[in-house]
């Protein structure tokens, strides 16, 4: 009796290790196939940095407001309607530690000051409180060694004060925050700061502006319909639904 109950025993070891084994393999193939799953998904979304075409750059600090990082990013990386690439969009900042925005998300930097590439436009946008950033000789010295190498530079809403810091635009039109000129043009008297009561977006040579937050958007739109087209920036607006936004109340 006692060997058949030992024998018994044994049996269903085995079972249980077999079917143990089986759950484990079983596991083990689901969490590699979800592996696959999000790495196939992620290199479908990936955009890859190709040299030969245009850089836009857009600038990140802490407390940078994510509307305006976001409205760039939003306008460049749309491909063609046959699905071509158009652009390299990077994010950058001082290091290569994730910033956090004014509304509190996280961006991770796809490059630092020091390797930052050579770029076709850069976008400063801004922070509502710019103190930090206007006294930091590191983003100021960056703004002006790419200002030698771009074709444009746009600033938002309160980056225009980035702008005046760097003295880059000295000479040129402006425009800031609504209710921002003022002081602008106090801080930095050689800009042309314009009216942003009734200003929403300017332009001079190689510099324009916007109010900021959404209207980063025009700013965006503006600079692409200039580097591509005007059938391009059309086809850009319908893919962001922008004519819904325009006539929502209708």
């Amino acid at each position: 009796m006692k060997k058949n109950l030992v024998i018994i025993l044994i049996l269903t070891a085995i079972c249980i290790s077999c079917n143990s084994d089986k759950s484990k393999t079983t596991v083990e193939k689901i969490e590699a196939n979800n592996t696959e799953t999000n790495a196939a998904t992620l290199t479908k979304h990936l955009k890859p940095f190709k040299s030969e075409l245009p850089t836009i750059g857009l600038l990140m600090y802490n407390g940078v407001l994510q509307s305006e990082v976001i409205a760039t990013s939003d306008v460049f990386a749309k491909p063609t309607e046959d699905g071509k690439q158009l652009f390299n969009v990077i994010t950058i900042a001082q290091t290569k530690n994730p910033i956090t925005t004014e509304e509190g998300m996280r961006f991770v930097p796809d490059y630092t000051f020091e390797n930052c590439p050579r770029l076709t436009a850069l976008f400063v946008p801004s922070a509502y409180d710019m103190f930090a950033q206007v006294h930091n000789e590191q983003i100021i010295d960056f703004i002006k060694l790419k200002s030698k190498e771009t074709k444009y530079i746009v600033s938002n809403c309160a980056g225009a004060q980035l702008i005046g810091a760097s003295g880059i635009a000295d000479g040129r039109k402006i425009v800031t925050w609504i209710g921002g000129g003022d002081q602008l043009q106090k801080d930095y008297p050689n800009l042309k700061v314009q009216d942003d009561s009734v200003i929403t977006f300017v332009e001079d040579g190689k510099f324009s502006s916007s109010n900021g937050n959404l209207a980063s958007y025009i700013s965006a739109l503006n600079l692409l319909e200039k580097i591509t087209d005007a059938e391009h920036r059309k086809f850009v607006e319908s893919y962001l639904y922008l004519d819904r936004l325009q006539n929502w109340k209708k």
